[in-house]
């Protein structure tokens, strides 16, 4: 089996998540006491965050590089990046490694192009939402996303960084994400892009009517996927 190199820990809270499902997946695909060969790097966010509000990009694509070097020089066979926002900087893992790298935003596009959504709302941090690297991503793949309007916008942000990624789960909070779609949905979204790892912990599909892509989800069974594919050849 590859082993998967996670680089996570921004935050640990859906990096849990990603650890639970990949072995969830495993099990249900071999049975038996298997579980995922995962290696992974927990990076300190608190770091990290301060980064993404000052701008300063290039020194979080130091730490990333970083990082995706030391799994693949430990031996892991893929990277996978545990969270939606930092796939800015995806350049700087590919660029640094020789490993597969699975980027979340064309595993989302995928899935999205399989279903009946063409207009999905994208939630996510302000940085995915408002910043060209990911809708780019998703655009080239034939999907326009919406976001929310300015003040939706910072209450999503808002709720993430100060609730979520601190593992707080507040009702009122899931509410305002509930109402935000239910506005977009008037507006002709036909689709939620659960687009950052932690908002899998506040809503999911049995919330809504419209298809949900939770991001997290889908990153985690296209790993699979591929782990599955690269065991097939091997054989």
């Amino acid at each position: 089996m590859t082993t998967i190199g996670l680089i996570g820990g921004m935050s640990w809270e859906s990096t849990a998540v990603y650890y639970r499902l990949l072995n969830e997946g495993v099990r249900a695909r071999l049975g038996g006491l298997h579980s995922a060969d995962i290696m992974l790097h927990s990076l300190d966010f608190g770091p990290i965050a301060e980064m993404q509000a000052r701008g300063d990009w290039e020194a979080a694509g130091d730490v990333l590089a970083d990082s995706a070097r030391r799994l693949e020089q430990a031996g892991a066979g893929c990277i996978v990046l545990c969270t939606n926002t930092m796939h800015k900087l995806a350049d700087r893992i590919t660029g640094a490694t020789r490993v597969p790298f699975l980027h979340l935003a064309d595993v989302t596009a995928k899935a999205i192009k399989r279903s009946p959504s063409r207009r999905p709302l994208l939630l996510a941090t302000r940085f995915t939402m408002e910043q060209d690297f990911y809708r780019d991503r998703l655009r080239a793949f034939g999907v326009d996303a919406m976001v929310p309007d300015v003040a939706q916008r910072g209450d999503v942000h808002r709720i993430i960084y100060e609730e979520l990624c601190r593992g707080v789960i507040e009702p009122a909070s899931k509410k305002r994400y509930l109402d935000i779609v239910a506005e977009a949905v008037g507006q002709g979204a036909d689709g939620v892009i659960l687009g950052c790892t932690e908002i899998t912990l506040l809503v999911s599909q049995t919330d809504f009517a419209i298809p949900v892509f939770d991001t997290t989800a889908l990153h985690v069974e296209a790993a699979l996927d591929a782990l599955a594919e690269s065991a097939s050849a091997a054989a």
